[in-house]
């Protein structure tokens, strides 16, 4: 045995999964402290930005929550349908991460308000009492945005769905015709060959 073959020496320290498994556990304790720290601030000042827009207002406020509610909706839905179909692009991971965070990121403002609805913390209680006196009619209006976003969004992706099924059903029918023209013409072309020619001779 020469000095090449000898056996590798083996590796020090801890296995792969053990790494792996660590680096998760500290993932998810992070998660849960970030989400206790922002538990306890969020509801508190989404609600305070939503009476800025509202100033006290029920018009301002219902204007300001069907606005949130409907793009709040729409948008993130349209980005999920685009990070669906990006599976199959060039550099899909790429694609599909970034419409999934703008997503996301757009669908914020609707769960900011979610969390101050449900939420049954001190900071969500605080954001229910400002959102009353601040921001009237705000919650409402954003629970209506969200179910007409919702319904909008259905009547066009059926749209969608109608005009790209209605081109295929198109295409296919083109496609049909071509091919009975195809079959008529060379039908066509053998009755001639096989027909007598005028001086009796047989066909070429």
């Amino acid at each position: 045995m020469t000095t090449n073959d000898a056996p590798a020496a083996p590796r020090s320290g801890m296995p792969v999964w053990v790494k792996r498994t660590a680096w998760g556990l500290l993932l998810l304790v992070d998660l849960v402290i970030a989400y206790f720290i922002l538990a306890a601030f969020l509801p508190r000042w989404w609600a305070q930005q939503a009476g800025a827009f509202a100033s006290g207002s029920m018009t301002r406020g219902i204007v300001w929550g069907v606005g949130y509610g409907f793009v709040g909706t729409f948008v993130p839905l349209l980005l999920l349908v685009v990070a669906w179909r990006a599976r199959r692009w060039r550099h899909a991971r790429v694609w599909v991460v970034s419409a999934v965070l703008l997503a996301v990121l757009a669908a914020a403002p609707n769960l900011l308000t979610l969390s101050v609805v449900v939420g049954t913390n001190s900071a969500a209680h605080a954001g229910e009492r400002i959102l009353d006196v601040d921001a009237p009619g705000f919650r409402g209006a954003t629970l209506a945005g969200v179910i007409v976003g919702a319904l909008v969004f259905g009547i066009v992706a059926w749209l969608v769905f109608r005009y790209r099924r209605r081109g295929e059903q198109l295409s296919t029918l083109r496609e049909q015709a071509r091919l009975r023209e195809d079959e008529d013409r060379r039908r066509q072309e053998g009755e001639r060959q096989s027909e007598p020619q005028a001086d009796g001779q047989p066909p070429v």
